[in-house]
């Protein structure tokens, strides 16, 4: 008589911060994976804390080689330092790996996966890590992903309008500030009266933004790399090219903050090796369980952050034939960059690997 097959164990390192609470939550709310042990994992700061999760109390864990044993799936929501130091431990346990960090995203021995994209990739890690990809990349990546299998994705030119919590929970707390420092002040019809709106309510001139972002926009996302680029704008073309599987797919991309404390939202420009229509793009997103469409011109149907923040799907909208380019396609797309963009799709890799 067949041995039942044991319920796998799942950790999460990093349980106690913002994108583990997200992933505390999911896990909460989506009961596929009949997991066995679920163990948490945090700084010595944060071990003894007590989690429910499941319906369960849990003890948070101090982080250490040990947290790891009897561990099959670790999922990694801590930053870049922490997870290039731990995730190899936690593989090296006997644990599958999971990082939402950017540690190992570009490494050519780590697959980077969308389960709607590439779930087959999950398969191989020779390193016993799989990687997850940036929240602006996932944003628009089932979409994208859904097109590209029909119709072969060949260039790509995306302007990112990125929330608030991309920049951490420090992000969100300036954002607040801001808008509590300009309301009611009349401010925004000249030049320069948004920052002294700020200095005048006594905060500090040090910003995640380089500039106010309450009443603004900002052209600017990630870290400086060459030639003026940020490192979000490169993480979308490299990203999008392994997650494709297409090496030398042409890419430009412009990331830009706004107001807004959760949710991604892009306006993607894509080309396409064969005539689509958005007849076509329309029956290829409605097929997608994890893609949402909202697209009805004659009504203003259309997604915006406000309107999706919190839940799990890709939304898209404003599907558009480029007047001027061939086998192009114009078209909005919004995701929750904590959810989506980042903790859903970790868990959805650890499902993956589960079932």
């Amino acid at each position: 008589m067949a041995q039942e097959k044991k319920a796998p164990t799942l950790a999460i390192v990093g349980a106690t911060g913002a994108v583990g609470t997200v992933m505390i939550d999911i896990i909460n709310h989506r009961e596929s994976v009949p997991w066995g042990e679920i163990r948490l994992i945090a700084s010595a700061r944060s071990a003894g804390k007590k989690i429910t999760v499941r319906g369960q109390e849990r003890t948070v864990v101090e982080l250490a080689p040990e947290a790891f044993d009897g561990v099959d799936i670790a999922l990694f929501d801590v930053p870049d330092e922490i997870s290039a130091q731990w995730a190899p431990v936690a593989a090296e346990r006997g644990a599958i790996a999971v990082d939402n960090s950017g540690a190992f995203r570009m490494d050519p021995e780590v697959p980077l996966v969308v389960p709607e994209v590439n779930a087959d990739k999950v398969h191989e890690r020779p390193k016993g890590i799989i990687a997850n990809p940036n929240c602006t990349t996932l944003s628009m990546m089932a979409a994208l992903g859904a097109l590209h299998h029909d119709f072969g994705l060949r260039e790509l030119v995306v302007s990112s309008y990125q929330a608030a919590s991309g920049a951490g929970q420090e992000g969100i707390d300036r954002l607040q500030a801001e808008i509590a420092a300009v309301a009611g002040k009349g401010v925004g019809s000249r030049a320069g009266d948004v920052a002294e709106a700020l200095a005048a309510a006594g905060l500090p001139e040090e910003t995640p933004f380089k500039a106010p972002l309450a009443l603004n926009v900002v052209p600017w996302a990630g870290s400086r790399k060459d030639d003026g680029w940020t490192s979000e704008e490169l993480k979308v073309r490299n990203e999008s090219r392994k997650i494709l599987g297409i090496p030398d797919l042409r890419v430009s991309a412009t990331c830009v903050r706004v107001p807004v404390v959760t949710t991604h939202a892009l306006a993607v420009h894509a080309t396409f090796e064969r005539e689509v229509t958005v007849e076509q793009a329309h029956r290829v997103f409605e097929a997608q369980p994890t893609v949402v469409l909202r697209d009805d011109h004659d009504k203003g149907v259309f997604p915006t952050p406000a309107g999706v923040v919190g839940t799990d799907p890709t939304y898209v909208g404003r599907v558009r034939q480029a007047l001027d380019f061939p086998n192009t396609l114009d078209f909005f797309v919004c995701g929750d960059n904590l959810r989506k963009g980042a903790a859903l799709n970790t868990y959805e890799i650890a499902e993956t690997l589960a079932k």
